[in-house]
């Protein structure tokens, strides 16, 4: 184990899926807390006890982030509990593949809930906490698709990856400089995100000059970075980890 977060309580969101799993090895490696807060309570729960199993530290909270209310109501138990919230990975996400010509008002409404509200009002819960202490980190998860308008039927998605980037934009420029806010726009990622029909699969990484799909754990790294003191004067900013794909 290292030491690049010692002594630091990590929230992550969406800490039950694929790149959220990654996440929280990565920052228990690095020796902080971590809260795992994901609506699949028995999924965090699972995670908690195996990080915690292997001589780490992890909570489990369940929480469903386009419910501002009860972000509040889990933040302030979190609190109670751990004092404070030093680093927040807004991560958890949904990207139903739908057709843009049969999306419906109540699949838009549900994808920028939780993908856009969410992010927003977990941020807005946090960073006051963030802001007191006089330190902080935010790392949110984009997409490369807000940067190529998203690809297999996932255009809300998309939009919703685009309006975090903006997000991380304002709140860097209003937290600044006690709390950093960046963020992150993976390429494909192999997660249960990206079981889509397997010509699909091989037509995209035929773009991507890496020749692959990235490891959860390659997007975990960047949190790391991001979270942590190398990365004291980035804030605004969006990292492309994509293989390449996406040059900008």
């Amino acid at each position: 184990m290292n030491e690049r977060l010692a002594g630091k309580v990590v929230l992550i969101t969406g800490a039950a899926g694929g790149i959220g799993t990654a996440i929280a090895r990565a920052v228990t490696d690095e020796s902080a807390t971590v809260l795992l807060c994901d609506i699949n309570l028995e999924g965090a729960r699972r995670l908690a006890d195996r990080l915690t199993g292997e001589g780490r530290s992890a909570a489990a909270y369940a929480l469903d982030i386009s419910r501002p209310l009860e972000i509040a109501a889990v933040v302030e138990k979190i609190v109670k509990r751990h004092e404070t919230i030093d680093v927040l990975v807004n991560n958890a996400a949904i990207c139903p593949r739908i057709p843009l010509e049969e999306v419906t008002e109540v699949d838009f409404d549900r994808i920028v809930g939780i993908n856009l509200k969410g992010t927003f009002f977990v941020s807005q819960a946090v960073s006051p906490l963030m802001v007191r202490q006089g330190w902080g980190r935010i790392v949110n998860l984009s997409s490369i698709g807000a940067r190529t308008g998203g690809v297999a039927a996932s255009s809300v998605y998309a939009a919703t990856k685009a309006g975090i980037i903006a997000i991380t934009k304002s709140y860097a420029r209003t937290l600044a400089p006690s709390v950093t806010v960046n963020a992150i726009a993976p390429g494909v990622v192999d997660t249960e995100m990206m079981r889509i029909p397997s010509e699909q699969v091989a037509a995209i990484v035929d773009q991507i000059p890496l020749g692959r799909l990235a490891d959860p754990e390659e997007i975990a790294s960047v949190v790391v970075f991001l979270a942590s003191e190398e990365a004291s004067y980035f804030t605004g900013a969006t990292l492309d980890v994509n293989g390449g794909w996406f040059m900008y």
